[in-house]
């Protein structure tokens, strides 16, 4: 606030609003709203709620008006001599320049304890940053290496896939041959099953062979080429047992049993 504004703040502490209407001014020169001076001067002893001075006397408090009517202004310093008017100007300028004063060292105390949050806020916030930054440089480290797994990884992974790869073309070459070794045995299985003899008609036409095929005479073999030495010999086991079967019974009664030891 300057001089050349026109509008005086509350001195309240929790207030700080432009006065406006009516206002209450204390001997110590602080300005109150109406609402708070009505609030805080009240009670007895009335203390001022910006300094805490006591406000025992009479005109140690006055509610005044902020813009007083054109009737007041020209009877309020009428029939006073000039010394006691200027005196009474310089004493309200006085309290003007206060109020201004106060205002500026208020300010400038408001912004000092900017100031001073600001860098207590600044040095939180360089603390956070280091912090973070430390946690990012780990974070960093952490990813490098699970990049590093990753790739261990994938370098794994492509090694399974192609021995996978190569084991699947080893199963379909496999299963391949299977097949076609399958199929093989159940062609050559069939045909087996084909050239098999059928029991009813084989049994038919062995016995007609065996009708059909006269018995033969045995035939004489010689041992040697030169030899005099000849055996009976026949193709067919029954062919022989019905031609030696001629014998006479009474010579094979006759011969000597000989026990061989």
């Amino acid at each position: 606030m300057s001089f050349c504004d026109d509008t005086l703040l509350c001195n309240f502490p929790k207030c700080r609003t432009k006065l406006s209407g009516f206002a209450w001014v204390t001997a110590c020169s602080h300005a109150f709203c109406d609402q708070h001076g009505s609030g805080e001067f009240s009670r007895s002893p009335a203390i001022c709620p910006a300094c805490s001075s006591a406000l025992s006397g009479k005109l140690d408090i006055v509610r005044t008006e902020l813009s007083p009517s054109e009737e007041y202004k020209a009877m309020v310093l009428a029939g006073l001599r000039p010394d006691v008017i200027l005196d009474i100007s310089a004493r309200a300028l006085a309290f003007w320049s206060y109020q201004v004063h106060q205002e500026r060292m208020f300010q400038e105390y408001s912004l000092s304890r900017a100031e001073a949050q600001l860098k207590q806020m600044d040095k939180v916030v360089t603390q956070q940053n280091q912090s973070r930054e430390v946690e990012l440089s780990g974070m960093r480290g952490e990813i490098a290496s699970l990049k590093k797994v990753m790739e261990e990884y994938k370098r794994k992974y492509s090694e399974v896939s192609e021995r996978l790869m190569e084991r699947n073309r080893q199963y379909q070459k496999l299963q391949g041959l299977y097949d076609s070794l399958r199929l093989r045995n159940m062609v050559v299985g069939a045909g087996d099953r084909d050239m098999l003899p059928q029991p009813g008609r084989n049994d038919y036409n062995i016995g007609v062979a065996r009708q059909g095929t006269p018995q033969r005479s045995p035939q004489f073999l010689s041992v040697a080429p030169g030899g005099d030495g000849r055996f009976f010999s026949c193709l067919e086991a029954d062919g022989a047992k019905n031609f030696f079967q001629y014998s006479s019974p009474a010579r094979e009664r006759g011969r000597p049993y000989i026990n061989k030891h």
